[in-house]
């Protein structure tokens, strides 16, 4: 037996002696690759956490101390070592999220795997912990570099700091990365810690040479160690932390397991807020991973684990469509500049950075700042294009509502992977951003039926000048272009009766096209006849659509957004404003949090299907 196959939990792995723990951590890569190769996902956070996620469960008794990882793609070692080694589903319905999850294990707390937010959830649970007199339970959050660079990480330190009985371990896992390379000042500074060792090496020169220096020796070491801040500002400049009020203790290894144990052990006894930094190797032990420049095996489909190479040739992607347009507007427009949010390479900003190096901005995991900084690029003659997934401009509203729309700015804001994604599971379905536009006065948003629209839309959305704009697209392979039949004024009108009254005048929005296409198709069978338009334009809603309901008996309107408050809520208000009454049927998705697993199955699991739409609407018109 393994010593792998022997770890059911914390304890088995406390009851290892340490000579053992080499062994484990090989076996425990081995796994991961082999598990995640043949299911897809984030492999190289979680080969660089190994003996991280290690020594903090032999140091610490989850889940009597709380273990915050931020963010959760980089818990799959935990959840090896709290007893959970089937990975064959991992991320598919049925089986193991590819986040912490609580409805998995009493080990897991935070589930949310959107960045920068650890700390104050460890925060809070440190404090409310000491207000019901639990002080003998520790909190230890777990945050990546490139989480650092989110504000609301410091928001939380600059009050953590202020509180110096917290039984609180700060965990920096310092890779130098988030998806790719973290770059800003707080990058800088870190890499300074991680190159300069001096401090530690000239006090021990000091402790070492003064104390065989007769009489005064002692004296001097002791004078030196109370003026011990002027020294480290000069020799290693950890001061940042230290000015803060926070104890700390680092550069530490990431992959000498037993110095990690040993920092953690001391910031365990100290009794009050302690920041660890440890420095870590994303993608270690697997050469195809250290290997690869973009964001060495961030996240990866189904490989081969010999070579790392993907198994299948995915076809042309949303994402691309999106990368080749921004580089022709980049050439026709010197005033158009792109801003993404830590996601240059997964948005599609890649190629727009390399031709434009100087027009592009990567603002680190801060949303609201790349926001508000739009604002301040459109004040200034130009106009930015915000790149970033669709889930994540949630963390962004307030910036969108009060910087960009109430003083008009000319800001495009791009949403990928937007509708259900998948096998992220709750917190990366970009299913809200449409019900948050809508709310947005002036605001004008576009969701591409295929490839070719969605350079049309980007196009299209950087001449507006005096209003925000929002073009969103799902994450995945696009199809064939859908060619419109006709166009009514702004409205494509793709599918119809050769002649006579309509029934049903049918709304696609974005990738669903597609799928009220099929369900018109199955309705026609029927004898019901039916009209399905693509908007182009959603928000507002168009006179032009307006007008094509006159007459028909239903109009219904299919969104891979929440249906509260989406397309289909705003197509029945603007139907009644406009004095008309015909009903309007909204099919979206529910408000609830849907489960990881593949987009298809999500579908079908909330009834967003062709057959679904035709069955319903065939019941309403009977």
């Amino acid at each position: 037996m393994s010593l792998l196959e022997r770890i059911e939990g914390p304890d088995d792995l406390k009851a290892l002696r340490p000579d053992q723990l080499p062994l484990l951590a090989a076996e425990i890569r081995g796994f991961l690759v082999d598990e995640v190769s043949r299911t897809g996902g984030h492999l190289g956070p979680n080969l660089g956490v190994v003996e991280l996620t290690m020594a903090i469960h032999r140091v610490f008794s989850s889940p009597k101390d709380a273990v915050v990882f931020d963010t959760g793609h980089q818990s799959y070692v935990h959840k090896v070592l709290t007893g959970r080694r089937d990975f064959s589903g991992l991320r598919k319905q049925g089986g193991l999220s590819g986040y912490p999850s609580r409805a998995e294990s009493d080990h897991d707390v935070v589930e949310n795997s959107h960045a920068s937010t650890s700390l104050s959830w460890a925060h809070g649970i440190a404090a409310g912990r000491v207000v019901r007199g639990e002080r003998d339970r520790h909190t230890v959050a777990v945050i990546g570099d490139g989480a650092l660079t989110g504000g609301m990480a410091w928001e939380a330190l600059n009050n953590i700091a202020a509180e110096s009985d917290l039984p609180l371990v700060l965990v920096v896992n310092d890779n130098e990365r988030s998806y790719a390379p973290t770059r800003g000042g707080l990058a800088d500074h870190l890499a300074t810690l991680r190159t300069t060792r001096g401090y530690e090496r000239f006090l021990d020169w000091g402790k070492n040479t003064l104390a065989r220096t007769p009489v005064v020796g002692g004296a001097v070491y002791e004078t030196l160690h109370g003026v011990k801040k002027g020294i480290k500002d000069i020799v290693a400049p950890q001061g940042m932390f230290e000015d803060l009020g926070l104890k700390y203790v680092g550069p530490v290894d990431g992959h000498d397991e037993p110095a990690i144990e040993a920092a953690l052990r001391k910031a365990k006894a100290y009794r009050g807020p302690v920041l660890v930094h440890v420095i870590t190797q994303k993608g270690r032990g697997y050469e195809p991973a250290i290997n690869h420049e973009g964001d060495q095996f961030h996240a990866v489909g189904v490989i081969n684990p010999e070579t790392g190479l993907p198994l299948e040739i995915a076809g042309r992607s949303w994402t691309d469509e999106f990368s080749d347009a921004m580089v022709e507007i980049g050439r026709e427009r010197e005033d158009v500049v792109a801003i993404t949010a830590a996601m240059m390479i997964p948005v599609g900003l890649q190629d727009f950075a390399d031709h434009y190096p100087a027009r592009t901005f990567d603002v680190g995991i801060a949303e609201q700042h790349a926001l508000t900084m739009a604002a301040g690029l459109a004040f200034s003659g130009l106009h930015p294009v915000v790149a970033v997934y669709a889930t994540f401009l949630n963390r962004a509203f307030d910036q969108l509502l009060m910087d960009c729309a109430l003083h008009k700015a000319g800001v495009t804001v791009v949403l990928d992977r937007s509708g259900v994604t998948g096998p992220d599971g709750a917190s990366h379905h970009g299913m809200w951003d449409m019900t948050i536009s809508g709310v947005v006065p002036g605001l004008h948003l576009a969701a591409p039926r295929d490839g070719q629209q969605v350079a049309r839309a980007v196009h299209a959305a950087v001449e507006i000048g005096d209003a925000p704009s929002v073009v969103r697209f799902p994450k995945g392979s696009v199809g064939d272009p859908i060619e419109a039949v006709r166009t009514v004024g702004t409205v494509d009108v793709l599918a119809e009766p050769d002649d006579g009254d309509v029934d049903v005048l049918l709304v696609g929005i974005g990738s669903m096209v597609a799928t009220a296409l099929t369900a018109a198709e199955k309705l026609a069978a029927e004898g019901v006849r039916v009209r399905v338009v693509d908007p182009v334009w959603s928000l507002p809603v168009s006179g032009d659509l307006v007008g094509l309901s006159s007459g028909v008996r239903r109009v219904a309107v299919v969104e891979d957004n929440v249906v509260v408050g989406g397309i289909g809520s705003q197509v029945a208000l603007a139907l009644r404003d406009s004095g008309s009454d015909v009903p309007v049927d909204a099919f979206g998705l529910p408000k609830r949090f849907l489960d990881h697993g593949s987009r298809g199955h999500v579908l079908d699991s909330v009834d967003l299907t062709p057959e679904a739409v035709a069955s319903t609407l065939r019941t309403r018109l009977a």
